[in-house]
């Protein structure tokens, strides 16, 4: 199946209680295929057409403030349009899962695959010092994958999750194994998993109430302190990566998505001819795997990194080491897509192999 679709079956079988979306290319089949399963039916998910992105995107907010399992999907403009909604999630400090599948821009661009959201995602895009945790898919498993890891991983820290896919892997079909079902939570473990939820008014105990408005700067700064002690134990503890031949490689190319799969045939071509190349991949954008591109920089002679974008991982390689390791970039913006050649060809322009 399509990666798009892929979602939408794991997102049933998680036990998501809500989906919130708005058409968009390349990413319309999920809310497509949810309506085609109508879950609502079987599990009781609820899967609504809202009148906008940004309706869509505060009716996550809403739905998560009640411990709920909330998510949404989108493309780059219409995540664009999400952005105010995402900085209130990741301040109330609530669980969401938001894809994100890209397409080119700027502007309304094209409906051609791109890369170019990575600094939309991992720099926070809206307002205010805050970090999604944000999962790079590269094969349509990741997609089904993902998931069930990106609200595992929303619960665990009480932070909105962020799945980054490009419109190749929206669009492609592979083979998938899709998760076994699991029941939604009752509302009873729901209560017990989530303390904070805003449940109404019962008379039994004080009221939550959700709010993402601090008029004491010392309150709002003494939050932003939390924020950040939380966003350092992400750092340690969920930072994911794949290595393909590093052990020896002398030249390392940083790549994510679906460009890693080209890069690896890439590197493939480049070990035919004698020169070895290693491949890293960024599972998690953020947080980046910069302790291994460290460590991998005083190995290598150079870092080609390859993305379809106009260069913008390329800065937290940079950011990642203090040494004088060339660091490179290859990159096709406008929806083209490269080719394993392009990447082979690039990697020996830029150091002169």
């Amino acid at each position: 199946m399509k990666g798009n679709e892929a979602i939408a079956h794991a997102a049933v079988r998680y036990g998501v209680d809500g989906y919130f979306g708005y058409p968009i290319t390349p990413q319309s089949e999920i809310l497509e295929t949810l309506e085609e399963l109508m879950p609502w039916q079987t599990t009781g998910m609820v899967v609504l057409q809202a009148e906008s992105e940004i309706a869509a995107i505060n009716m996550v907010y809403g739905g998560a403030a009640t411990g709920k399992a909330c998510m949404t999907s989108s493309s780059s403009p219409g995540v664009s349009l999400k952005q105010e909604g995402i900085s209130y999630i990741a301040a109330g400090e609530l669980p969401a899962l938001i894809i994100n599948c890209m397409r080119g821009g700027p502007g309304l661009g094209t409906i051609q695959p791109s890369q170019a959201d990575y600094f939309q995602a991992t720099k926070g895009g809206g307002h205010g010092d805050y970090h999604l945790i944000v999962l790079a898919p590269a094969s349509v498993q990741e997609m089904a994958d993902f998931v069930g890891l990106g609200f595992d991983l929303a619960y665990q820290y009480r932070n909105p999750v962020m799945m980054l896919a490009d419109g190749v892997i929206g669009q492609m079909m592979e083979k998938v194994t899709l998760p076994p079902m699991r029941p939604r939570r009752t509302d009873e473990e729901i209560a017990l998993q989530c303390p904070w939820a805003v449940t109404g008014c019962p008379s039994t105990r004080k009221p939550n109430i959700m709010t993402t408005l601090e008029l004491d700067p010392a309150l709002m700064e003494k939050h932003n302190i939390h924020l950040q002690e939380k966003y350092d134990l992400i750092k340690a503890n969920e930072t994911r990566y794949e290595e393909h031949l590093t052990d020896d490689c002398e030249y390392l190319i940083v790549a994510f998505g679906c460009v890693a799969r080209i890069c690896q045939k890439a590197m493939e071509e480049a070990r035919a001819e004698g020169i070895k190349v290693g491949l890293l991949r960024p599972i998690t954008l953020w947080p980046f795997p910069s302790a291994e591109i460290e460590r991998l920089s005083h190995q290598v002679k150079g870092i080609l990194v390859v993305e379809l974008n106009a260069g913008q991982m390329i800065e937290d390689v940079r950011l990642s080491f203090n040494g004088d390791t060339p660091v490179h970039h290859f990159g096709r913006m406008g929806g083209i897509v490269m080719d394993p050649d392009e990447v082979f060809v690039a990697l020996k322009e830029k150091f002169q192999l």
